[in-house]
């Protein structure tokens, strides 16, 4: 796997980037800036990481984790009722989700590859 080449984690990071910059054009809620804009750059931050670093399942569950974290908000923040943003936050969260799951096998493989071939 090569380093900066999977296409899973650029998703994440577009799918973060989005997150976070969407207070600009999205009313806002209680604490719902606070949460896009936090979740959105860890997204960014561990996409970046993994695409840095192919081979490390670890990270990818953490990726997933914020993903999911980032589904819930809505109702964690209270500012499920505010439309834009609540759906921001479940479609940015959910397309993260679903790509991280989908590189969490080929991530653990080649994970698995590295650590026969030392």
């Amino acid at each position: 796997m090569k380093k900066w080449n999977r296409w899973q984690d650029w998703v994440t990071v577009a799918a973060g980037l989005y997150a976070a910059l969407s207070v600009l054009w999205t009313q806002q809620e209680g604490i719902s800036r606070t949460l896009l804009v936090v979740l959105g750059a860890l997204l960014i931050v561990s996409g970046l990481i993994n695409l840095a670093m192919p081979g490390t399942p670890a990270m990818e569950w953490v990726q997933a984790i914020i993903a999911a974290a980032l589904i819930l908000s809505p109702w964690l923040g209270s500012y499920a009722n505010t439309t834009g943003v609540a759906w921001t936050s479940w479609i940015a969260g959910a397309v993260a989700l679903i790509v991280t799951v989908a590189a969490i096998k080929p991530s653990s493989e080649e994970h698995h590859r590295m650590r026969v071939s030392h």
